[in-house]
C-alpha cells in the first residue's frame, strides 16, 4: 500500500521543527521504522512530516561526567550495540539492542524515535523504566516512569520533540539480566524482562505484558526470595489475549523470564 498525501519539510532547526508542529496533524519523521509503516497502512494520515534527521547535534554517546551517559534522540540502535561507552557502562542496554528487529532496521531506526513511538512490546521504552533514565525535551525533563501513558501514548506534547536521554550511573558491582521470548528472531516481543541487582536490591522491568512497560515494584520488594518475586510479578501483570498469544501464556512467561534475569544479574 501507499501512504496517504502528505507535506514534507526537513527543518535546519529545532525551533524551526517546533514551530511546524503547531500544525495539529503534523508527525515528527526521525528513524521512519515505525512511523513509515503505519503511513502505508494508512493507521496514521498526518498533513505534514516533519523531518528532524538534518538538525545537528541530535546523535551523540556522551560521558555525562558522573559516570552515566547522554544520548542524542537522533542515535541509531546500531550505535547503541556497538559503543563502547554503553558497553562499559551499561551493558544490559548493549545486550537489548541485538533483539530489536533486524540490522536494517537498527541500522535506521533511532534511540528517540521508538521511545517517542512508545510500542509497549518494544525493548527500548522498558530499559529506560529499568534504568531510571530521564527523557530531555524541547520543553522540559520527563523521568521514564512519568513518559508512558498507555500503549502507543506518551506525555509528549504535539509541539514537544525529544531531544536527549540521559541514563544516571549504575552503582558499582550492580548485576544486571535481559531475557526475552519472541516467536522468530526479530519479531516484537511476547514478553521481555529486565533486572539489575545490587546492594541487596533488585529493579525488574517487563516488556509486551501489559499497556506499558511496567516496573515490578511490588515483586521486587520481596527480594531476594525469587520464588515470592516471581509469584508476585505475574501477579502484576494485565497481559492481553492477541492472536500471537494468550494473556495466561504471557503471564507465565513472564515468571520465566524474571526468574532466568535475576540469575543472571544475581
Amino acid at each position: 500500500m501507499k501512504p496517504p498525501a502528505f507535506e514534507y519539510l526537513a527543518p535546519a532547526s529545532l525551533d524551526e521543527a517546533v514551530a511546524a508542529l503547531a500544525d495539529d496533524e503534523a508527525k515528527v519523521l526521525a528513524g521512519g521504522q515505525s512511523l513509515v509503516p503505519m503511513l502505508n497502512f494508512r493507521l496514521l494520515a498526518p498533513s505534514l512530516l516533519v523531518d528532524i534527521n538534518r538538525i545537528p547535534g541530535l546523535d551523540y554517546i556522551e560521558d555525562n561526567g558522573a559516570g552515566g551517559l547522554r544520548v542524542g534522540a537522533l542515535t541509531r540502535h546500531y550505535s547503541l550495540e556497538t559503543s563502547e561507552l554503553v558497553l562499559q557502562r551499561f551493558p544490559i542496554l548493549n545486550a537489548a539492542m541485538r533483539y530489536v528487529a533486524h540490522l536494517a532496521i537498527r541500522n535506521r531506526g533511532t534511540i528517540g524515535g521508538s521511545l517517542c513511538h512508545g510500542d509497549p512490546a518494544a525493548e527500548l521504552p522498558g530499559l529506560m523504566l529499568l534504568l531510571d533514565a530521564k527523557m530531555k525535551t524541547t520543553q522540559r525533563t520527563i523521568a521514564a516512569a512519568d513518559f508512558y501513558q498507555g500503549a502507543l501514548e506518551t506525555a509528549l506534547a504535539d509541539d514537544e520533540i525529544l531531544t536527549e536521554i540521559q541514563l544516571p550511573a549504575l552503582a558499582d558491582e550492580t548485576g544486571w539480566g535481559f531475557e526475552e521470548f519472541a516467536r522468530r528472531s526479530g519479531d516484537f516481543a511476547l514478553t521481555a524482562v529486565g533486572a539489575t541487582v545490587g546492594e541487596g536490591a533488585a529493579r525488574i522491568v517487563v516488556i509486551g505484558a501489559h499497556d506499558t512497560p511496567l516496573r515490578l515494584t511490588a515483586a521486587e520488594a520481596l527480594f531476594p526470595d525469587i520464588d515470592a518475586v516471581v509469584a508476585a510479578a505475574q501477579a502484576e501483570v494485565s497481559p492481553n489475549d492477541d492472536l500471537h498469544a494468550s494473556a495466561d501464556y504471557r503471564r507465565h512467561l513472564v515468571g520465566v523470564l524474571t526468574r532466568r534475569a535475576l540469575a543472571a544479574a544475581i
